[in-house]
């Protein structure tokens, strides 16, 4: 069923794909790219999908609306774009319609700039944090004290969350294009607030520290009652290995991992 947001339909198109961009959220705008013989919408229509199905636009109503939608949904879900071909002459043998013609329409992914949450804003934090906006990255911060989480002591940053780790879910949506760089200051901190990141459906989380701060941290939360499948999610010690040593070091280390993770590297070297 097609489902209309009255407060959508009073905006254009392009209005709303700005909104998505201002406010990084995901969406897939599809456009007849080839309009053939009798269809109910011609070349260059429009219509924009949310993740919930709702819509701005249309590529025509009825049954083939209803197709654009879930294809559109699994576009956003794929990340990848995708050319449907519909004929509109017999429904008996599957056709979404009966208006004779041929309509082919270009469904494109409308995709939010990667988020990158730190959580802890020390000398690594800000760094971290300094690097993932130079590379285009969404960047939020959060910390629990108020002199660290702000724009004058950690610049940079398009959102900041003074609020305890625990907490962070409730005010910040974490989503699959959400990347997670806890530069927190020990296993006090970790313990009690990484169980609720790891709720999340974060396509990344990593932890500063050594190795043995890990173990001891895994410990405690195993301890905790947390299942060691989602503990196994957890990247650390974080960051490739560069032997970095100053905190802009470390940021490199720590984004090249994700960056590695984004676009499928080995993180290798690529000359022999």
């Amino acid at each position: 069923m097609v489902r209309m947001n009255t407060d959508k339909t009073k905006k254009s198109l392009f209005q709303a794909l700005f909104e998505l961009e201002q406010q990084n959220e995901l969406a897939a705008l599809c456009t007849i790219v080839n309009s053939q013989g009798s269809t109910p919408r011609h070349t260059t229509s429009k219509m924009l999908v949310y993740p919930d199905g709702q819509i701005l636009g249309t590529v025509g109503g009825g049954e083939i609306e209803s197709r654009v939608i879930a294809q559109a949904i699994e576009v956003m879900q794929a990340g990848s774009p995708r050319l449907l071909e519909y004929q509109m002459a017999d429904p008996g043998r599957g056709d979404p319609g009966v208006c004779g013609g041929q309509v082919e329409i270009f469904v494109e992914p409308i995709q939010p700039k990667p988020v990158l949450l730190v959580v802890g804003a020390g000398h690594v934090g800000k760094a971290v944090v300094n690097l993932a906006h130079w590379l285009g990255f969404y960047v939020a911060v959060s910390d629990d004290r108020e002199d660290f989480c702000n724009a004058q002591a950690t610049p940079g940053a398009d959102a900041y969350y003074m609020t305890p780790m625990a907490e962070l879910p409730a005010q910040m949506k974490i989503t699959p294009w959400t990347y997670v760089v806890l530069t927190t200051r020990g296993v006090a901190t970790d313990v009690p607030g990484l169980p609720a990141l790891l709720d999340q459906p974060a396509a990344y989380i990593g932890v500063i520290g050594s190795k043995r701060r890990w173990t001891m941290t895994y410990k405690k939360l195993l301890e905790a009652g947390v299942a060691d499948e989602k503990l196994k999610k957890v990247y650390s010690p974080i960051g490739l290995e560069l032997n970095a040593e100053i905190p802009e070091e470390i940021a490199v280390s720590i984004m090249a991992e994700i960056i590695a993770l984004r676009n499928g590297g080995d993180g290798q070297k690529m000359s022999k």
